[in-house]
């Protein structure tokens, strides 16, 4: 997977896309693939299918009288290979060798997650650093995220045609892991059109205590351990909401 290395643009200088988890499960996907250890379920190819269409999607028309700029038409469609990514993800539907790999590519494209229509209401959730600096705004890493492109064009090209109707699925292990935690994670919710809620997850057996927290991941079940010993599944956490704030694992 070719990385984009460094940003453009920001006011604190240049920072680096965060690639290594791509790097590494897009790269893992691949042998698989071509091993015949994976065979996609449906639920797979369909959000891979979905994702390759975002990313292969060309750029608007340009029209003399139009008030976007070609800035703005480049920085949606990084934004709406992110949107899909997570779609797909927080839906829980696919294996867990797909969800590795579009979570890694959800983290790789975060700078989007509010360019270049931040969402109204204070709660939406916003992973990862905020843009901007106290010296000013920043520039999201266009280049570097359009550089990810092309490699990820060809792996969901294979991905979304590896198994044809008839084929029987094969899904491959996939190591679960576990990291510390000392913030907090918030569950979202959206009741209405430009309404959100945030609420705070707390230990449900000493009191609320919002961590810090042992998180444990098998791809499919996210637990969060508490100091006190008690470990709970029932926070409602979206995935995303917890992968995407963690450290480049």
């Amino acid at each position: 997977m070719t990385s984009g290395h460094q940003t453009h643009g920001a006011a604190s200088g240049p920072r680096p896309l965060q690639t290594r988890a791509l790097t590494r499960e897009a790269g893992r996907a691949r042998q698989l693939l071509a091993a015949g250890e994976w065979r996609p379920a449906a639920a797979d190819s369909e959000a891979a299918a979905r994702v390759l269409a975002r990313l292969t999607a060309p750029l608007p028309a340009r029209r003399a009288a139009a008030t976007r700029t070609l800035a703005t038409d480049r920085e949606r469609r990084l934004q709406r290979i992110l949107r899909t990514t997570l779609h797909h993800l927080d839906a829980g539907a696919v294996s867990p060798p797909a969800a590795a790999l579009l979570a890694a590519v959800a983290r790789a494209f975060l700078p989007w997650h509010t360019t270049p229509n931040p969402p109204r209401a204070t709660a939406a959730p916003r992973y990862g650093t905020p843009v901007g600096t106290a010296d000013g705004p920043a520039v999201p890493p266009t280049e570097a995220g359009e550089a990810l492109l092309p490699d990820l064009i060809a792996l969901f090209a294979v991905l979304a045609s590896a198994s044809p109707p008839g084929t029987v699925p094969l899904t491959p292990p996939v190591e679960p892991w576990r990291v510390q935690y000392a913030g907090r994670f918030r569950r979202y919710g959206r009741p209405a059109f430009e309404v959100w809620t945030a609420e705070t997850i707390g230990c449900p057996a000493c009191g609320g205590k919002a961590g810090p927290w042992t998180v444990t991941c098998d791809w499919r079940l996210i637990s969060l351990g508490c100091p006190c010993g008690a470990v709970t599944h029932k926070h409602g956490l979206a995935f995303s909401e917890v992968w995407l704030l963690l450290p480049d694992l």
